[in-house]
């Protein structure tokens, strides 16, 4: 059996979320400004189709998303519509928006061991969602860093997602 030390340092850095009021201009500024390509329309998200829990329940909350690839580094936009999740959160204390996570990938065989470590370490887990691409879960490190820390167990359908949308598919 792998160490959880062993796992953990397979963690990859994979994405920053920005929390935002606008994704139109959020996506503008980050396409026009740095140059960086490639975010699809944006598409809407709803809590609720996913099975998503926002702090142990599934709520009905809905939102925009659009990501794009940059360098080893998914850049995600959010911008909240309705209900009630972290990125409603998030905006409500930070009108202007901001960056609200940063996630790290590992293959989903190792998920269930990084997400006990982090429980027991303390982190509470804000919300959670297994799809078929990966299971997520994205713990309160507000205190410590600033910001939510997601861990995302990617499953081979989804690595085979990573590989396209790197490739701007």
């Amino acid at each position: 059996m792998e160490s959880i030390d062993n796992i953990i340092s397979k963690l990859e850095f994979a994405q920053i979320c920005w929390v935002v009021k606008d994704i139109q201009a959020a996506s503008d500024f980050f396409s026009k400004s740095l140059r960086i390509s490639g975010f699809p329309s944006p598409e809407l998200v709803r809590a609720q189709d996913l099975g998503m829990s926002y702090l142990g329940e599934v709520v009905a909350a809905e939102w925009l998303t659009t990501q794009a690839y940059n360098g080893h580094t998914f850049v995600e936009l959010v911008q909240p519509l309705s209900g009630q999740s972290m990125f409603h959160d998030y905006l409500n204390q930070y009108p202007a928006g901001g960056a609200q996570h940063f996630a790290y990938r590992l293959s989903v065989e190792h998920f269930e061991e990084v997400v006990g470590e982090f429980r027991a370490k303390g982190y509470a887990i804000i919300s959670e969602v297994d799809h078929p691409i990966a299971r997520m879960a994205f713990f309160d490190t507000y205190e410590t860093i600033g910001a939510v820390t997601e861990i995302m167990g990617i499953t081979p359908e989804g690595w085979s997602a990573v590989k396209q949308m790197e490739k701007g598919n």
